[in-house]
């Protein structure tokens, strides 16, 4: 089992609760990747949002930095919004970050986009959704699937490539590609027809109750021939770790109503309430907060139900203070992982 981490990029807040820098905002992340590596967690993905609170819109060109930062932790987007962004750049992007890493350590999400605020952004239409990801999506995967540099496609969301080089190629033959979705049951089917691993983003309810989406992934990796290393589940959720778990809900409540109070305005949501936050953060409930022992038990118990090889958890949402997430990433790598290391090796 893996541990990571994943973040948007988090704003802090001042005093009176107004941003501070959203360049702040990105020093903060990349710190905090350099500080994973070192304290030994697994991995770290970068999402892509475009809002002043969550300021991590380029997944490439920060992990194309931290690539070049670290020695052992895999990074990935987590998720890159293909439908609003060219498969040719985001590849190009990775594949650079993949030689500055070495090799091997570089991985691309590819994600439909939960946010809507791209498609405003750079110029796109809304009900083009579908379109746009299923084109994209086949353009990235068949540059990742040539064994040349020049590339050869058409479609109708972007002009067509005609023997034409994409470079660089990265440092192995190919880059891993991984389907991201929030619980989609044609994204579950798609990943598993495409004999791709899928990341499924976990905000709310009862996690374990995605298992039937992944044996839907599985069913259709199977159907469609796919079997190997390629068929995999990972699984990201909210999370904080600190020495008590009465320290861990009281640190992540503030982030999170700021989160949701922010949501609320732009696609909204409902007024946060506090009784849901406390009912979330208990098993088996999707917010991982708590002390090691609890959230090392709780990610193995959803092993169970999932078999997903990799958890990865967000705390650093709403202007959690920034020394709280670097306290929850070393727990998250020392206390954490072992945990779930042991506890899976007595199953």
């Amino acid at each position: 089992m893996e541990i990571g981490a994943y973040s948007f990029g988090n704003t802090p807040l001042n005093p009176d609760g107004s941003p501070r820098s959203t360049a702040e905002a990105i020093k903060n992340l990349f710190d905090a990747i350099v500080h994973s590596d070192k304290a030994g967690l697994d991995y770290f993905g970068i999402g892509e949002h475009h809002t002043v609170s969550m300021p991590a819109s380029s997944p490439g060109t920060l992990i194309a930095a931290a690539a070049a930062a670290t020695k052992q932790i895999k990074l990935g987007s987590g998720a890159s919004i293909i439908s609003t962004d060219d498969p040719v750049r985001v590849y190009q992007q990775f594949a650079t970050a993949d030689a500055l890493s070495g090799g091997g350590r570089i991985e691309i999400t590819a994600g439909r986009g939960s946010s809507v605020e791209t498609f405003p952004l750079f110029g796109y239409d809304l009900n083009d959704y579908d379109t746009l990801y299923a084109e994209k999506l086949d353009l990235l995967l068949s540059i990742n699937a040539s064994k040349i540099e020049k590339i050869t496609w058409t479609g109708t969301v972007r002009p067509p490539l005609h023997d034409l080089a994409v470079v660089p190629r990265p440092a192995a033959e190919r880059l891993p590609i991984w389907i991201g979705t929030g619980g989609s049951a044609p994204s579950s089917a798609r990943a598993g027809r495409l004999g791709l691993p899928v990341s499924y983003g976990i905000i709310g309810g009862q996690p374990h109750r995605f298992a039937p989406l992944v044996d839907l992934y599985r069913q259709a990796a199977a159907q469609a021939g796919h079997t190997g290393e390629d068929i995999k589940v990972s699984v990201a959720t909210w999370g904080l770790i600190a020495p008590t778990k009465k320290e861990a809900v009281e640190r992540f409540y503030p982030s999170w109503h700021n989160l949701n109070i922010e949501m609320g305005r732009l696609r909204g949501w409902q007024n946060p309430d506090k009784n849901d936050y406390l009912t979330q953060v208990e098993a088996p409930y999707a917010y991982y907060i708590g002390d090691p022992d609890d959230v090392a038990e709780r990610i193995v118990n959803l092993h169970g139900h999932l078999g997903h090889m990799r958890h990865f958890l967000q705390a650093d949402l709403g202007g959690l203070p920034h020394e709280h997430h670097l306290e929850s990433l070393t727990l998250l790598a020392t206390e954490v992982k072992p945990r779930v290391q042991r506890l899976l090796a007595k199953k």
